[in-house]
């Protein structure tokens, strides 16, 4: 008996401990089993904050805030007894055509200025052939409309502005900002070589131009052909300004220098020495640099004329400021796109306004009456031309303004396509 009555309270807690051994042994398993899964699970990818969304500002406060953005982006790491730093500017461009525009050159007046009166650090210099020489540090950028999702397609609701600074000598990007500007109060009409241009094609060296500015980040090198493109680019754009300054026989020198230099085989100096052979009554070289232009743009497949017509119609216009040699543009096309086999393409543009339909059924009526003009001109090509007419689905502008700033939606484009 004694020993039962001592014996009932052990077996009790016995019993306790092994219930609690139980448990705690279950929950040791839950826990562990867990733990086992959660690591055989794929473990859960953090969602990364979506992106803010740019906001359009009104375009004084988007040239601020993307210049400011360089400025200060480059000054990181100075001391504050470093040299002033040379700086020049490749004139900003559309990031679509490669065309400056009253915008682009307000936007360069408005960075010179606000470089003077904040950013003492630097000195803005001409973009010359000399200043480059020096090692300067060199902006570029973009200003190009775009649609409420910032492509360069559909509606055009803003401008996407792109600004950075590269430095020769270190060779690579070394400051960058972005930013979105409202349309309100933004001229974007071509200035006058651009205005005046007959021809648009896409061109390597200003694809190098706009792909260093939109397509690096910050330390990235700098375009192997922007950069041995760039004494180049310097002499093209004191011909651009001499051009629209009139001094028609500065320019032509100018774009004969830079024809001679390595990159110098480019549309924007063939475009050059076509406007001022034009400017200075030189017509039969006129009409032999006019095709050389077109050589240019078959050679590269993409050859967009600006042949203008009558609203709603197919009949020819000519540009006010100057008499549009249709004729002559319309013999050099289809003498040189009939020295081959291969067949010309003529597609038909316009600008989005108005009806879609009808805007596609004209395209292509202007598209036929070119196609019939090219083979009067010369009987080989009969066979050998389609022509298509695609509307506003191709627009490099694209804002419906239907004036000299959007022409190049309303352009004739030639391609050769194999042998028919």
């Amino acid at each position: 008996m004694t020993n039962s009555r001592h014996c009932a309270p052990s077996a009790g807690l016995d019993r306790l401990a092994h219930r609690t051994r139980m448990v705690l042994g279950g929950l040791i398993a839950l826990a562990l089993g867990a733990c086992a899964e959660e690591s055989a699970a794929p473990a859960a990818t953090a969602t990364p904050p979506a992106a803010a969304p740019v906001v359009a500002v009104p375009f004084p406060d988007a040239v601020l805030k993307a210049a400011n953005g360089v400025f200060t982006g480059a000054l990181a790491g100075t001391q504050a007894g470093d040299a002033r730093r040379v700086v020049v500017i490749d004139p900003l461009v559309n990031g679509v055509t490669g065309e400056q525009s009253l915008a682009t050159r307000q936007i360069q007046s408005r960075i010179v200025a606000l470089a003077r009166e904040k950013y003492p650090q630097f000195d803005i210099q001409p973009f010359t052939a000399a200043a480059v020489a020096k090692g300067a540090n060199v902006m570029v950028g973009t200003f190009t409309p775009v649609n409420a999702q910032g492509q360069t397609a559909g509606t055009r609701e803003a401008f996407r502005f792109c600004l950075v600074m590269v430095d020769l000598k270190a060779g690579k990007t070394i400051a960058k900002s972005v930013a979105r500007a409202k349309p309100d109060g933004v001229d974007s009409t071509p200035v006058g070589f651009f205005r005046d241009s007959p021809a648009w094609t896409s061109d390597a060296n200003v694809k190098s131009y706009i792909d260093t500015c939109q397509a690096t980040k910050i330390g990235d090198p700098i375009s192997p052909v922007y950069v041995n493109g760039i004494v180049t680019a310097a002499i093209i754009s004191e011909a651009i300004d001499a051009y629209d300054a009139n001094r028609f026989a500065e320019a032509l020198n100018l774009y004969r220098s830079a024809a001679q230099t390595p990159a110098g085989q480019q549309l924007r100096v063939y475009n050059g020495l076509y406007l001022t052979h034009t400017r200075l009554g030189h017509r039969q070289q006129a009409a032999e640099t006019f095709g050389q232009v077109v050589d240019y743009g078959l050679k590269t497949n993409t050859l967009g004329v600006k042949i203008l017509f009558r609203p709603g119609s197919t009949a020819l216009t000519s540009d006010a400021r100057m008499t549009t040699p249709y004729d002559m543009w319309l013999h050099e096309i289809a003498s040189r796109g009939g020295n081959g086999k291969a067949c010309l393409q003529v597609t038909g543009h316009s600008s989005p306004s108005g009806s879609a339909v009808i805007n596609e059924q004209l395209s292509q009526l202007r598209a036929d009456y070119v196609k019939g003009r090219l083979e009067a001109e010369e009987p080989s090509l009969r066979g050998h031309v389609i022509a298509t007419g695609v509307g506003a689905k191709s627009n490099l502008i694209g804002t419906g303004a239907d004036n000299a700033s959007d022409a190049l939606d309303r352009r004739v484009e030639f391609k050769v396509l194999p042998p028919c």
